[in-house]
């Protein structure tokens, strides 16, 4: 079991005459992930109005701010208990056996064009074994041909783009990935989380950007940056790609500040919970179907 704490701080100068907010920052109610404690304040104090996905459990709020200064502050205490098992006994699905809630992830989203990258897909991977392994290999592919570099892209880069240009942060990472998986009648989603033990000099501690695939009736984690630690993922959200899930969007004349994160391991209860570490084990925290 793994305990885990972050906190997240934003702040916004709004300008007259107000403006609209939806944020994404909270933890969202995976079966596996447990919130153990949060709290939320904001300033000015206002009463936002809260959204749960059914399907997703993505956990969305929505304000209208006055023209001045807004600050949120979010801090939640996690227990994830993974699902973990041996890579290779999970395989793909035929698309008659996808439930229904899947079948959004298999289509072309606005930065995941895999319509446009089906013939490469198909090239590169279309003769691995269907399972685990063809996902590992996409993911290791994108890697090979992928740099992490900071500020190369922007907020309407595609995967195509990213494969042209051959530089991206995670979100452009997990944008190549899942379409490369959706060109091969894999169901991929992105998924936003924090940045559990990446490497102090890519940056302060921030939001991170992460795959989750269809396999064996459960949504299992891929983290094509390889800039974290899979175990150490708090699920914020899920959806087709990056537009589904910004931790906030903007309304009106506002001007941001950088997010301030923080994110580590904490004691749970009598003892310690375990330390998030790389594995070779496939590792979900979805419920899966009985």
């Amino acid at each position: 079991m793994i305990r885990l704490n972050y906190a997240v701080a934003l702040t916004y100068q709004v300008a007259a005459p107000g403006a609209d907010f939806i944020f994404n920052v909270q933890a969202a109610y995976a079966p596996q992930q447990l919130v153990v404690s949060e709290q939320l304040s904001l300033g000015p104090p206002l009463l936002p109005q809260t959204w749960l996905d059914p399907v997703s459990r993505n956990r969305l709020l929505r304000l209208q701010a006055p023209p001045g200064v807004l600050t949120l502050h979010y801090e939640a205490t996690v227990e994830i208990q993974h699902h973990q098992v041996a890579p290779g006994s999970l395989r793909e699905l035929p698309i008659a056996e996808l439930p229904g809630h899947v079948l959004p992830y298999l289509y072309p989203s606005r930065y995941c064009e895999s319509d446009r990258l089906h013939t490469l897909a198909v090239q590169q991977f279309g003769s691995l074994w269907q399972g685990y392994g063809r996902v590992l290999a996409i993911q290791d592919w994108v890697r090979q041909r992928v740099r992490f570099t900071a500020n190369s892209s922007v907020g309407t880069t595609t995967a195509c783009d990213t494969l042209a240009s051959g530089a991206g942060v995670c979100r452009d990472f997990a944008h190549l990935m899942i379409a490369l998986c959706r060109a091969l009648n894999l169901p991929a989603r992105f998924a936003t989380g924090l940045d559990y033990g990446a490497d102090p000099a890519l940056g302060p501690p921030d939001f991170h950007a992460y795959v989750e695939v269809y396999l064996s009736h459960r949504w299992y984690l891929f983290d094509p940056s390889g800039t974290a630690i899979p175990m150490g993922l708090v699920r914020i959200g899920t959806g087709r790609d990056a537009a589904d899930v910004a931790f906030a969007t903007l309304f009106g004349p506002v001007q941001s500040q950088a997010p301030q994160v923080s994110v580590r391991s904490v004691p749970a209860g009598a003892r310690l919970g375990a330390t998030p570490q790389h594995t070779q084990d496939a590792l979900s925290t979805d419920a899966g179907l009985p």
